[in-house]
């Protein structure tokens, strides 16, 4: 399957953006709606996969703080070509932006793993939506492909 990926900004995907990641966030996972949607969104790289009939499958942000985030996957698109588009294009952003360093928010769950890839904590854990988590940074140069079993 083909897919078409877009370098979105907040204002002109706002309604596309919140639609689906409503959709995964909000009704599936029954996280609160102030909890998924920042003051980050302003500022931050989108960018959105749609399918061929250019419906929004899934999305992701860049934050002017190199944070990867907001990874919103329709759960049928759920496959590794699809993080495969997405985290291609968040990570040429990243390129774009002469960045050297990404960082991720993970559940503590999954700190081993992304320490397997390259990612270091930083910071101390914290709750985020009821959920605890560690703030990761890896060079960019170093950032691999992640395993979608532990995204979602």
């Amino acid at each position: 399957m083909t897919f078409h990926v877009e370098h979105v900004d907040w204002q002109s995907g706002k309604d596309r953006l919140t639609q689906l990641r409503e959709q995964v966030f909000v009704f599936e996972w029954q996280l609160p709606r102030d909890a998924e949607f920042d003051k980050e969104d302003l500022e931050a790289s989108h960018v959105l996969v749609c399918d061929n009939q250019l419906n929004p499958i899934a999305t992701g942000r860049l934050t002017k703080a190199g944070e990867i985030g907001r990874i919103a996957v329709r759960r049928e698109y759920r496959t590794s070509d699809v993080y495969q588009s997405l985290f291609s294009a968040l990570l040429d952003i990243a390129k774009q932006q002469n960045r050297k360093t990404v960082r991720v928010n993970c559940e503590l769950q999954s700190v081993e793993y992304h320490q397997s890839l390259g990612f270091k904590p930083s910071g101390p854990a914290f709750m985020e939506a009821g959920i605890p988590r560690q703030r990761m940074a890896c060079p960019l140069r170093r950032f691999a492909q992640p395993d979608v079993t532990q995204m979602h």
